[in-house]
């Protein structure tokens, strides 16, 4: 079925991979868009095979990308399914999409904004049914009336309701391997342990709205933020993964992945402690009892610098 309403977008960074079976999976869809960070590998190439649009752009954070994405790219329709090159859509999800944006009013006041997807991570060729910290996700959003925030594991903050679909989406983060999902994870890291030593957070920890706020995604910000206060996070990540999400009954699978995710954080808190030592004056890192001497300055992330224009077949990436 040809939607009328929804468009595609797919980011990508050499996803040569990945990227053939994502784009299958919304072949169903007539207005694909791929906004890719600079790939070196044959991505852009596989992407106009398949018959998508593709568009670059230096990358810099997840949630500049996604906005630059929504706010340049010429999509065909009011609404965007939001997807990564490792995640697969199905034909009952992108049905049950089109009749949802169909259904909606012209004039819904106010507007509809979003819809959740519930996601479902594999680990390997095991689908992970309870291991995961959060399995719903807004993908599905409206031009125009969403803005992401946070530079990495980005908020969504939308001007309208958000509601959510039955259907879900696949993920396979672990398509390419544990040396690449671990070379991720340390970029990610490192990103999120600036957001923590920088403690702007600080002011979303409501215990309040962790609890009553309304809205789903207003109470995962407040309780990320209360988590990032919490003693021993690795072992709280971990144990809330196999204990209260019931991780233990996806058996060998969801203790790895658990796992995992408590190494992730325990690389944020080391992160997060070497930031702040290295922002202390010397004089007081010296004389400090618990703090090591100040380590050197953070390595830079990602190259590239905002502020560039983006068109089809791609304005050139800095590959320097």
């Amino acid at each position: 079925m040809t939607s009328n309403l929804i468009s595609t977008l797919i980011l990508t960074r050499n996803e040569e991979q990945d990227l053939p079976a994502c784009l299958q999976s919304v072949a169903c869809c007539d207005d694909v868009h791929v906004f890719d960070s600079c790939s070196t590998d044959n991505t852009c190439a596989i992407a106009r095979a398949f018959g998508a649009h593709v568009h670059q752009r230096a990358f810099d954070s997840y949630a500049a990308q996604r906005n630059a994405a929504l706010d340049t790219v010429p999509f065909r329709h009011p609404w965007v399914l939001v997807l990564d090159a490792d995640e697969r859509i199905n034909p009952e999800l992108w049905t049950e999409a089109t009749a949802a944006v169909a259904a909606l009013p012209l004039s819904d006041e106010p507007p509809v904004a979003a819809f959740r997807i519930r996601r479902h991570d594999h680990f390997f060729n095991r689908p992970l049914r309870h291991a995961q910290i959060l399995s719903l996700y807004p993908r599905l959003v409206r031009l125009g009336r969403v803005r992401y925030t946070r530079a990495i594991n980005e908020f969504l903050e939308t001007d309208g309701e958000t509601r959510t679909l039955r259907g879900s989406f696949q993920h396979y983060p672990f398509s390419k391997g544990l040396a690449r999902w671990f070379e991720k994870h340390n970029q990610y890291s490192s990103m999120e342990a600036e957001i923590v030593a920088d403690r702007a957070f600080r002011g979303e920890a409501s215990l309040h709205t962790a609890l009553l706020h309304p809205d789903f995604h207003t109470r995962h910000r407040a309780r990320k933020a209360i988590f990032y206060l919490l003693p021993a996070r690795p072992l709280v990540r971990w144990l809330y993964i196999l204990v209260a999400r019931g991780g233990l009954l996806d058996g060998t699978a969801g203790i790895a992945y658990a796992t995992l995710q408590a190494f992730y954080e325990w690389q944020i808190v080391l992160k997060t402690r070497e930031r702040l030592a290295a922002s202390m004056p010397t004089h007081l890192v010296a004389t400090h009892p618990t703090l090591p001497p100040a380590p050197a300055a953070a390595v830079a992330t990602a190259a590239g610098s905002q502020g560039h224009l983006y068109r089809e077949e791609a304005l050139a990436c800095d590959r320097a």
